[in-house]
C-alpha cells in the first residue's frame, strides 16, 4: 500500500512529543542541533531524525520483508533463529513471551546480521531465505551500510559530549568485529485488540536503534508517567533511541527508555503493521560497564550507582536476553525476568 493511502493517525489519541533532530545539520556540526540531540538522548532517549536520506533504501527493505513473509511457513522455518540465543534469522509469531505471565507475541520478523550483509556473498554468521539472498547486494547491504554511517555519526557526537577520548565509542563498535548488529523487518497481522501486545515492554539490547514505520503502535513510558504514550509516525522521519549498552557505557547519562508495540490505533487498526529497524550493538567481546576510567563526567555520574557495573560481554548480555524471551525456554516468571535489561533496574 502506498504511504499516502494509509489512514491518518487518530487525532483524539494522546501522543508523546519527540524532539525532531536534523541529520543534515548534525553532519556539519551545527551546535544547536547537537544540543537538541543531546537533550533528547539524555532525557527521554527517543527522538525523530529527519533528512537521513534512507527513504528509498527503507522502502526496498519493506519490499524484501513482504517477499519473505509470503514464503511458505515450512520454508521460513528452515531459517528460524532457534532457542540458543541467536537473533539472526526468521522468528515466527508466538515464539517469544511479552510479559512475565507467558503471553506470547504476535509478530513475525526476519533479522539479518550486519556481518553477513557486509561480507556477502560469503556467509559468516548463518544462511537466509532465498528472498533475502536475492536482495542482499541491491537492498540490504546499502540499507545497512548507510544505517551504520548514520549511527556512527551519532556515536561520535555522544563520544564528544561524554568527554571521552576521541574514538572511544567507535572502538567498541568496530565493523571488523562480529557483533549482534542487525536489520529487522517485522510484520504484525491485523485483527488484534489494542490490549494485545505485539512486542512486550522492554529496553533495547544495544547502543542505538534506527526505526522506520508507517503506522502507529509504538508506545513509550516516559520518566514520571504511569500510562503508556503513543509515538506518532511522521512521514520521512525515522524514530531513534538509545539502548542499554550506551546507557551502561555512559553511566546512565544517556537514557535507555522502556517501550513496547501494540496494534495500530483507530482506523489504522485494520491494517498489517510493518516496521523496519537497524540495531547498532557493540562488538561481541566488549565489556558492558561504565567508562569511568576514560571520562571524569561518567565517573561522577556513577559514583553511587554500582548497579550499572555489569561484568559481562555484549555477546553474553545479548544472548541471555534473547534466549530467555523464547517460550521453549520458559520455566516461569523468572525466565522473563532473566530476559530484562536496564528497565528493571538491574544490569
Amino acid at each position: 500500500m502506498a504511504i499516502s493511502k494509509f489512514p491518518p493517525f487518530p487525532d483524539d489519541i494522546p501522543t508523546h512529543p519527540l524532539l525532531v533532530v536534523d541529520y543534515a545539520l548534525l553532519k556539519v556540526g551545527d551546535k544547536e542541533e547537537i544540543e537538541r540531540l543531546w537533550g533528547a538522548a539524555t532525557q527521554l532517549g527517543f527522538w525523530y531524525l529527519k533528512n537521513h536520506g534512507l527513504e528509498e533504501e527503507a522502502n526496498r527493505m519493506f519490499d524484501m520483508g513482504e517477499e519473505t513473509m509470503r514464503l511458505p511457513m515450512d520454508e521460513k522455518m528452515k531459517y528460524e533463529q532457534g532457542d540458543d540465543g541467536m537473533s539472526f534469522g526468521y522468528k515466527a509469531a508466538g515464539f517469544n513471551a511479552v510479559d512475565a505471565s507467558g503471553v506470547t507475541d504476535t509478530v513475525e520478523f526476519i533479522n539479518i546480521a550486519k556481518d553477513d550483509a557486509l561480507a556477502y556473498p560469503t556467509p559468516v554468521r548463518r544462511e537466509y531465505p532465498s528472498t533475502v539472498n536475492a536482495r542482499m547486494s541491491s537492498t540490504i547491504q546499502p540499507f545497512i551500510t548507510k544505517s551504520v554511517q548514520i549511527n556512527d555519526t551519532i556515536l561520535a557526537i555522544f563520544n564528544q559530549k561524554l568527554r571521552l577520548p576521541e574514538g572511544s565509542l567507535a572502538k567498541k563498535h568496530r565493523r571488523e568485529e562480529f557483533s549482534s548488529s542487525e536489520a529487522r523487518t517485522t510484520k504484525n497481522p491485523a485483527g488484534y485488540s489494542n490490549d494485545r501486545m505485539a512486542i512486550g515492554a522492554h529496553t533495547d539490547f544495544g547502543s542505538l536503534s534506527f526505526l522506520h514505520n508507517r503506522l502507529g503502535g509504538l508506545q513509550v513510558l516516559p520518566p514520571g508517567y504511569e500510562e503508556w504514550q503513543y509515538v506518532k509516525p511522521i512521514p520521512g522521519h525515522a524514530i531513534c533511541n538509545v539502548g542499554d549498552a550506551l546507557a551502561l557505557f555512559s553511566g546512565g547519562i544517556l537514557r535507555s527508555n522502556i517501550h513496547r508495540v501494540v496494534p495500530p490505533p483507530g482506523p489504522q487498526g485494520h491494517l498489517e503493521r510493518w516496521s523496519l529497524v537497524y540495531f547498532t550493538r557493540p562488538g561481541d567481546s566488549v565489556l558492558l560497564r561504565p567508562l569511568v576510567d576514560e571520562s571524569a563526567m561518567i565517573a561522577a555520574a556513577v559514583e553511587n550507582a554500582d548497579q550499572l557495573n555489569t561484568p559481562v560481554t555484549a555477546h553474553e548480555w545479548f544472548t541471555r536476553r534473547i534466549k530467555n524471551q523464547r517460550m521453549k525456554n520458559r520455566t516461569g516468571p523468572e525466565t522473563w525476568q532473566a530476559s530484562r535489561g536496564t528497565e528493571g533496574g538491574r544490569a
